[in-house]
This record gives C-alpha cells, structure tokens and sequence, in this order.
C-alpha cells in the first residue's frame, strides 16, 4: 500500500516495501546466464509472496531461493501480513471480474495454501496456480509500476491503459484506469485519448504496431520516436516528460470528492458491456488496425539465429533500462523451464519438447523462425484445436471463448491450460520485444 503525494507519486508507508523500493532503484549490473552476466539481480527477499515448503513436486531453472519455513500462511514481503489458511477463502473485492472459464472454487482448490488469495484480484489468483512464474511476475510488474525510473507513475500506468485498450481487455484497462485516478493528477486524461498530452498520443502508431504488427516496426519509428523527444540525441532511452498539465488543487473540497469518486468507481457498472466498450474506446484510436497473417504479407523473415534475445535483444534492453532486462529474462525462463514432471493423469513426463512447441509457434506466427528447430515437431504435438485457441489468443486474444479454451486437451488440467497461456503471453511479449529492439539497434548503427 502507498500513500499518494500531491505530484502522483507514492511515498511508501511499508517498511518492508520501502526497503524493496531502494534495493531496486539502487541495483546496478546485468545478471543471469552466461553472455557476459556477471551478477545477478536480487531483491532482499525471496520474493513478493514467500513460499514455505510444499508447493509442489517443481523443478525450474529460476535461481531464486524458496522458504522453507513450516508455517501454515504465506508472508508478503511487501506489507509483512502474514496469511493464514483460514483466509484462502476470503472474498476478493466484488468490482473483479470472475474467468467464466476456470470457476473460482476450482481455483482456490488447485492454489497452493501458501499463494495468499485475500484481496488479489482474480488475474493473479489465476496466475498462482504456477507460484514461481507469479513470483516473477510480480518482480517484473512491480519495477515496471512502481519503482523509481524514467516516466512519472501516471504515465506508466497510462501506456498500460493504451496497450490493453488494443485488444479491448476491459479488465486490465479498469485496473489502470483505477491506479491513475487513485494517484489523483491529471484525471481529465481519463476523458479519452485526446485529452492526454501530444506525447503520450504520439506513442499510438507504436502501441498498435507493436499490438498488431510487430514485424513493421522499423528504425523510422524510432527516428519519429526521437524527433518527438521520447529518446534522447545519444543512446535511445526514455525520458522523463515535463507535466504541462495542472495537477489536483489540494482543497478540502476536491479530497473529499477524490475519495467519494474512488468509493465510487468499483460500482460503475463494471459488469456491463456496453460501458466497458465505451470505455475502451476512448483510448483507442484506428481501430480497424489489426493482426494480418504474416504468411500474406511476408516480409524478409525474421532469423532468431541472426538477432535473438540471450545476445541482442537482454544485453541492449538492460542498457536502455537498467535491470529491467533481468526481471523480463528470469519470467521467460521460468515459464518455459517450469514442470511438474507430469501431464494429464501421466506421471514422470518430459514436457520440454511440448513447451518448446507452443513458444516456437506462436514466434512463427509473428514471422520468427529457429534455423535449428524441427517444425515438423510443432504439427505431431499441437493438435488443430489447440492451434486455433493459439491463434486466437495470441493475434485476436478478445475473441477467445469458453468454447475455444474447453475444445482442446479436454482431460488435462485447468492449471495446465493456464501454464499453456502464460507460455503463450510470454512468447508474443518476446516476439514483440525483438522487432523493437532489433530497430533500436538499427538505428543506433
């Protein structure tokens, strides 16, 4: 928890969080595997949610430490609450959205005891069905969100709004339109995208580019990019933007009308889906611009052995954006490393190959091939439903339904499927990183 400032940013009434805050802004050096990674990053804790023991039969390639504490609740790190059993039921807030796809008693059994579910919102209680991958999740979310860097809080959590306002997913724009009203500055941006400073709008040709298709990002955007001041003359990074706009008076009157609108706003009808269209809408301009299969528009294809993320793309996000690299490379890892040595009702199974399958698909459908992957592995595992649900939740993720998400692997399990999205999240978010990062390094050459 925070306490919002005058000027929208947080000044951190946890301890345990404070002492999180510093360690990550203060964090220097590139981490991890081999390439030149001389040390890796680490927070002060195991984590944001410790893990006692027995969470399972796992093995992932993620080095951070797991507790092995025997008590019967999970430790935040962040707030130092302590969550016992007895509050692995609790009630989240009622303005979350339930996944009709996954019943939430289906969830609680399957979550681990020691993934705290009071107060998360139903995304991460999802997510928890895989307690390491939430662990990194949350690491990555929370220095992108939260932690000192080149963009204001309000801003950060603006862009959010503009990327999730592309492929229309009412949830997460709640969610940040939420944390940007709370920090209570700039509020009349929530109006719509033209209300937003010209900075932020010039950012809409590349959100929907990078949301739709990737493969255009050229270094002409960046050079677009540079002559609007979102990079600097020398080395392409963020800067910071100066606030033309005239932040909440501090009167009596319009705190009190901050708090009743945030009292407010969970019960603006956000089950309705007339008004979450219209509130996606207002940030979002070309909406008729969308995936196009690269098959039918192929350009030069895109050799992952010529510019991949272990040596390009990790070496140069880490210097434009320092540890961010880190956090993403440890959440890819652990998505495509995490097993339980199991599948379906079968035990003691190697599903390397089947993982390796999904993440190498999806980078095919967005125009990235491996010279050295047998293709013809991704036909034997995947079956056709399964690469329909694919397609769809990696090009057109607001048309997925019930009954594409039940039409394939019909005997596996619920946290399987949701292991096959987060592999599925994980792999486009890369795709779309190494057309980025592969024009950022043409342009600076």
């Amino acid at each position: 928890m925070g306490v919002v400032t005058g000027r929208g940013e947080r000044r951190w009434a946890c301890p345990a969080a404070a002492v999180l805050r510093r360690h990550l802004r203060g964090s220097t050096g590139c981490g991890g595997r081999g390439g030149g990674r001389s040390s890796r990053f680490e927070p002060p804790t195991a984590g944001f949610l410790q893990l006692p023991s027995g969470t399972g039969n796992m093995s992932q390639d993620a080095d951070y430490p797991v507790s092995s504490s025997r008590s019967t609740g999970a430790r935040c790190h962040l707030c130092g609450k302590v969550f016992r059993d007895q509050e692995a039921g609790s009630a989240l807030p009622h303005f979350f959205n339930m996944c009709p796809f996954i019943p939430k008693p289906e969830i609680v059994e399957a979550t681990p005891l020691t993934v705290p579910r009071c107060g998360l919102d139903h995304l991460t209680q999802v997510m928890g069905l895989h307690p390491h991958y939430l662990q990194a999740f949350l690491r990555s979310q929370f220095y992108l969100l939260q932690v000192d860097g080149p963009l204001p809080l309000h801003w950060r959590h603006y862009i959010a709004i503009m990327a999730a306002a592309r492929h229309r997913c009412s949830f997460l724009v709640k969610m940040h339109v939420q944390e940007f009203y709370q920090m209570g500055v700039c509020v009349e941006w929530l109006k719509g995208l033209r209300y937003a400073p010209q900075r932020l709008r010039n950012l809409n040709d590349i959100n929907k580019i990078l949301a739709h298709r990737p493969w255009l990002i050229t270094k002409d955007h960046i050079q677009v990019a540079r002559s609007r001041r979102w990079l600097s003359p020398g080395v392409p990074s963020l800067r910071a933007p100066v606030d033309q706009s005239p932040g909440t008076e501090d009167s009596l009157s319009e705190l009190e009308a901050l708090v009743e609108r945030m009292k407010e706003l969970p019960e603006e009808g956000f089950q309705e889906e007339a008004e979450s269209t219209s509130v996606i809408a207002r940030f979002v301009e070309d909406a008729t611009f969308g995936y196009q299969s690269f098959a039918r528009h192929d350009p030069p294809a895109f050799c992952a052995q010529e510019y991949s993320w272990e040596d390009h793309g990790f070496p140069l996000v880490n210097r434009l954006y320092s540890d961010i690299g880190l956090l993403l490379d440890e959440k890819f890892r652990t998505v495509c490393n995490l097993t339980y040595y199991s599948t379906a009702s079968h035990e003691r199974v190697d599903a390397s190959t089947l993982r390796r399958a999904l993440f190498n698909y999806v980078h095919c459908i967005y125009g990235i091939r491996y010279d050295d992957y047998d293709y013809g592995q991704v036909n034997q595992l995947l079956e056709r439903n399964l690469k329909l649900y694919i397609k769809t939740v990696t090009c057109y993720p607001e048309r997925t339904t019930h009954s594409l998400y039940e039409g394939y692997w019909r005997q596996f399990h619920h946290s399987e499927k949701v292991h096959v999205i987060l592999l599925l999240m994980e792999a486009r978010m890369q795709a779309e990183l190494l057309y980025a990062l592969r024009a950022i390094t043409s342009f600076m050459t």
